[in-house]
């Protein structure tokens, strides 16, 4: 049995399971599952299409979680609190768990923006987004910064 993943038989999650308001800027990005193809279980491996005007996710930080990106083509804003950085091809940027600095990235140009995504997969993780009420709670779902519940949507972990 080939070991090689099709990528082009995957199914992509188009859009974001963010309650409303806040999916808005996601609802046009493409994530397709590479890691949960090939059976990895430790660690998550996806493909991000971002088209023009998508975001990949609110902007966020882990408590738990480590992730690293690299730019496969195209050119992104990532969006700290340090301020923006411009991405393109070739370049890279990892956001270690627990590190309260929040992050996203935001395709402001005209064309698509393709990103490879891999991040730990740790029991237990959440998700803070220091720009909007909200926080996500591993097994829990959404909530409104003061604890209270979005309401219930099926998601298997935060962006």
């Amino acid at each position: 049995m080939s070991k090689m993943i099709d990528i082009a038989a995957l199914q992509p999650m188009v859009g974001t399971h963010y309650p409303s308001p806040f999916d808005e800027p996601c609802r046009a990005k493409e994530r397709t599952r590479l890691g949960d193809a090939a059976g990895l279980t430790q660690y998550g491996v996806n493909l991000l299409r971002l088209p023009p005007g998508a975001w990949s996710s609110q902007r966020h930080w882990h408590a738990k979680e480590d992730e690293f990106i690299f730019m496969l083509s195209g050119e992104v804003v990532l969006v700290t609190d340090v301020g923006e950085e411009v991405l393109c091809a070739g370049d890279c940027a990892g956001f270690k768990g627990g590190d309260i600095d929040g992050h996203c990235l935001q395709n402001r140009g005209t064309a698509d923006a393709m990103v490879l995504e891999i991040g730990s997969r740790i029991a237990g993780d959440s998700a803070v987004y220091p720009d909007i009420d909200m926080r996500y709670e591993s097994g829990v779902g959404y909530l409104h910064k003061d604890g209270t519940p979005y309401p219930t949507r099926a998601r298997r972990g935060p962006g």
